[in-house]
Formats: structure tokens, sequence, C-alpha cells
């Protein structure tokens, strides 16, 4: 098999570093449907982790057919595929996870070492075609059946990606041009937008076998088009096949799809072809040899906290049952997804003590020593003081928080008061007077800025936005640009940090205020972005802001744009 460094490959600054609770690794490859990462199940099993491109999340089309392909997908049980063992189709972004199987594609295998001989042909057409009754005994069509989708471990091939190619068939992203299916391995009624069947996987089988045999396409290489003219309109030249590919392979590529050899037979014939060696299971050594010696997988990785780069799904944790909503599981998710739960709307005392827990969190990474208990009470208060008064004599008496004669450096041990640290809370945060000041609001209270709305926005790559005025520049000199770059697309600015807000939609002023408090990274890849996304800002001038994606358009980098409604808080 190819070195371990081939296989695994660093993540990158644009990639996630979790999904739904799933600790990613490395990255495995990339693809029409989106990128492949390593990661592990909760018992250290290692799985392929693949996350939807964001232009075929934002289509409602591709959302139905997906969900309705992943359902199917679960129900497939086969010796010969990548079982399919968790998936969250409504997540942002939708993703699916699969057993990772630890060897080369059949792609890899050849342009390594070339053509496979006729009897590792024969198992592989055997094991493929296993692979298909299986699928297919799901009600499910592959549609981009490929040597690239079928893998080599050292037990015999492995059929990937089944069925999700369906869900983007019709979906704008594939109207741009960028199609899903592989042109040299297209039926000719897949070429020709006719109906599609199981038929249709066979003559892809057909074709992926010639590969193996000759190294090569049995159509040629050239334009798609080009390729595509010839599948429909010519027999394919089986010449140089050995003698004893030649039938069954033209069986599988008969143009018409009733003509075709069914999985069945073909596993049939090439158990008769194999003879006694088929009897006698000389497969897996055939495969040993074919696959190479197995890389090390990379172990887990450990969990990070806080996790800045952790790509949480709607739903979150709460349809698992497992883990309290933000949290993230010890190596993944312990269980299973079940059935997606109803979202429950919380009441005020519950959204209160969720307020609570999350400046706790908050005040636990930024205060030390002596600031500890009082800059978290601070905290709160500011989480606390959005849509609500309350009366701060009896919330001290209650609370059992110290009284102005009790607080300032003295009484708490520490360089600093309360007002003091919730004044370096973050910027747009100002002391409305000294600790404990009466009965006029909490100590440390600051009046929330004045919001100011502005939308539509698009950003491209010749424009930028200015947070001050909302308006947007002719030219690179604004607050926020939009870059794509080496085709990893992102946010930056010279002026401002940015962060991405995971959870529940609808982040206000202090949510923003709290998350961009420590924030000091001008730039923000938008791998994990989709439409409804949000973003806090905050620029050296102190000012919030909030901006929601709408659109954002990154398959082709060089005409990409994002479309952002933006809320600036500002003091005027």
């Amino acid at each position: 098999m190819t070195h371990t460094a081939e296989v695994f490959r660093p993540l990158q600054d644009d990639d996630p570093r979790t999904v739904a609770g799933y600790r990613l690794v490395a990255r495995l490859g990339a693809g029409g449907m989106g990128r492949v990462y390593l990661s592990h199940t909760g018992g250290g099993r290692p799985v392929a982790l693949k996350v939807v491109r964001s232009e075929l999340a934002d289509d409602p089309t591709f959302r139905r057919r997906f969900s309705r392909e992943v359902k199917a997908a679960r129900t497939v049980k086969g010796a010969y595929t990548a079982e399919l063992i968790d998936a969250d189709p409504d997540g942002v972004p939708p993703w699916l996870a699969t057993l990772y199987v630890p060897g080369p594609s059949l792609a890899q295998a050849v342009d390594r070492n070339g053509p496979l001989p006729v009897p590792a042909v024969l198992w592989l057409m055997a094991g493929v075609a296993e692979a298909l009754q299986a699928i297919h005994g799901a009600g499910i069509v592959h549609r981009d059946l490929k040597p690239s989708n079928v893998l080599l471990a050292a037990d015999g091939p492995r059929v990937i990606d089944f069925g999700i190619a369906l869900a983007a068939d019709s979906t704008s992203y594939t109207a741009t041009g960028t199609a899903l299916g592989t042109p040299a391995y297209m039926a000719p009624e897949q070429a020709t937008a006719g109906d599609v069947t199981a038929a249709t996987d066979i003559f892809a089988l057909g074709q992926t076998a010639a590969f193996a045999a000759l190294g090569e396409p049995l159509y040629g290489d050239g334009s798609s088009v080009g390729v595509l003219y010839r599948i429909v309109h010519s027999a394919p030249d089986l010449s140089g096949l050995p003698e004893r590919l030649r039938g069954p392979i033209a069986r599988c590529l008969a143009a018409d799809p009733g003509e075709r050899a069914t999985p069945a037979e073909i596993v049939e014939w090439c158990r008769r072809e194999l003879g006694p060696d088929a009897e006698a299971g000389a497969g897996p050594a055939v495969w040993r040899e074919i696959a190479g010696q197995e890389v090390t997988v990379p172990p887990p990785a450990p969990a990070p906290f806080p996790d800045p780069t952790a790509v949480h799904t709607r739903p979150l944790a709460a349809p698992r049952g497992t883990t309290p909503q933000g949290a993230l599981p010890p190596q993944g998710p312990v269980a299973p997804q079940g059935p997606t739960v109803p979202q429950r709307t919380a009441g005020p005392d519950e959204r209160r003590t969720r307020r609570r827990r999350l400046a706790l969190i908050t005040a636990a990474a930024l205060a030390a020593g002596g600031l500890l208990l009082t800059a978290a009470w601070t905290v709160m208060d500011a989480a606390d003081r959005n849509g609500r008064d309350r009366d701060t004599a009896a919330s001290a008496s209650a609370s059992g928080t110290p009284g102005p004669a009790a607080e300032g450096p003295a009484a708490s041990g520490g360089p600093a008061s309360a007002g003091e640290a919730a004044s370096s809370a973050g910027p747009g945060s100002t002391s409305s007077g000294t600790p404990g000041a009466g009965a006029g609001g909490p100590a440390g209270a600051a009046a929330t800025p004045r919001a100011h709305a502005y939308s539509p926005l698009m950003l491209t790559g010749e424009n930028s936005l200015s947070t001050r005025s909302g308006e947007m520049r002719e030219d690179r000199e604004g607050d926020i640009r939009f870059d794509c770059a080496q085709g990893s697309c992102a946010l930056e600015s010279d002026t401002s940090v940015f962060t991405m807000v995971f959870g529940d939609p609808g982040a206000t002023y202090e949510t923003c205020r709290l998350l961009t408090s420590g924030a000091d990274s001008h730039r923000l890849p938008l791998a994990a972005a989709a439409a409804g996304s949000e973003i806090c800002v905050r620029n050296n001038r102190g000012e919030i802001a909030l901006l929601v994606v709408q659109v954002k358009s990154t398959a082709m980098p060089d005409i990409g744009f994002l479309t952002v409604d933006m809320t600036v808080w500002r003091a005027d």
C-alpha cells in the first residue's frame, strides 16, 4: 500500500477539527460530494467521515434526496461494502460515516503496479458483483461505480459511496457543470439522461473490470464529451483484454440494459473460471499481494478544550441523548444516532440557566486566582442582563454576592474589581459606575449599543465591506474582505477579528461580545459555513457585528461570492 503520509494527509486551516462529536484526525480525500476525513467511533474503531460540500447542502432537493438515500444505505449489509454506521443528513453541514477500509483504491493500485493479473480481475468482478447484490437489494442504484470507489482490503474489495450520487443528480450544483457521475464509467442511458437502473451499475462494473485488466479506461481518455460520444455511439473494443475476460465483460457492456448480466450470473461465472482456487478460498492471498503492506492507522485525536473549529451539526447533541448540548463525547458519539427528536422551546428559567452555565464556562477560561469568583458573577450578570431588569439588592441578598463594603481590590485579594473585570471582558462593554453602585442596576452593568442592520451585502474577490458605514466598497480597503486562495475561501480583515457561532441560531450582542472577547483570528475559513451560519465580528474600534450567511458560492473560487446580512452595534 502507499506510504502512511500519502494516505493520511494533515488537516488544513479550513478543515474542521470535529464534526458532530467525531474528532477528525486526517484528511483522506475530496471529491464532487465533499471532503473525507479519518475519525474514530467511541470504541476507537476507525471511520471515514464524509462532509458534504456547502454548495450541495444549500440545495433543498439535495437534502431531501440525501436523507432518503442515507436511510436506505443504512440497510445495506454486505461482505464487500463499507458499512454506513452514522449520518446526519439534516446537519449543517450534512455528513455520513462509514467503516474505514485499510487499503488502496483500485485506481491507486493500478497506477502503482499496473494492470491486475486475470485471477485478480476475476476475484474483483465477483466481489464487486456481490456488493451490488446487497446494494440493489436495498433498493439503491450506485450510479457512480468506478475504480476510485472500489477499495482493496487484504480480504477483498469494498464498494463505497453507494447511492449518494442520486441525491445530487438534479441539484443546482450539478446544473452548473460539475457532474457527480464520472464520464469514463457511465452507461449509455446515464450519458443520455435516460432511465438509470441496477443494470446501469453492471455497465460500470464491466468498465471497472476492463480498467483493472488494461490499466486504462476502456473507452480511452480525452474530453468528457468525446468519451461520452464513444460510449453512446460505439461498440467497445475488447481486443486488448485477456481472452478469459472478454465474454463476461462484453455481457456487462451490452448497449441494451436488458441484455446485461445480473450480479448473480457474474458471481457464478467468476467462480467457474477460478475453479479450484474459488473452492479453496485463495482470494485473500491475491488481495494481500495487490493491496501491499497495510499502513498504520493514526490513533484517535485528543479532545481539545475549547475547540474553536468544531462543526456542530443541527440538531446538536440532544437527538443522541448522550451528552449535554454543546458538549463533545470523549471519543466521538457513544451510540448511533436515533430518530430526530422535535426541538422544545425553552422557558425563561431554562434559558436563564443556560446563560448562567455559558457564563460560568467563559469566566473559568478567562479568570485566574482570586479573580475567578468575582469575574464569573460579573459575566453571569452581563449574560442575564439582556431582556430583563433585576433588583440588585434582592439579587445580592438571594445569591450571597458581597455588598459594596466587601468589594474592591483589598477585599477580593485581587488587583481589580468586578467592575474592571466587566469592562475588560470585551470591546463594547462600559461600566456604569463603581462596583456595588446601588439599586440603579447590576454591578458593572453596561447599556447595549444601538443596532444598525444592513442587507443584502455581496462580498466578492474585488470589493470589501465597511463595518463602520455598512457600505460595500469597490476596493479592498474595507474592514472585511472575501478571499479564495488555493481553492480555500475565507473572510479576511486587517482591522477585525472573527469567530463562528455554533449552536442554535439567533446570536445577540451579548453572545458576540463574549465570543469575540478572546478572539484573535483575522481570517475565518468558510468550509464549515452554509446558509444561516452566523459569524461574530469585532473591529478595532470595539464595535461588535453579526454576519448571517445568506448565499455561499465557492465551488468555482475564481468567481465565488458570499452574500450576508449584517447587524452592527454602535454606541452612536
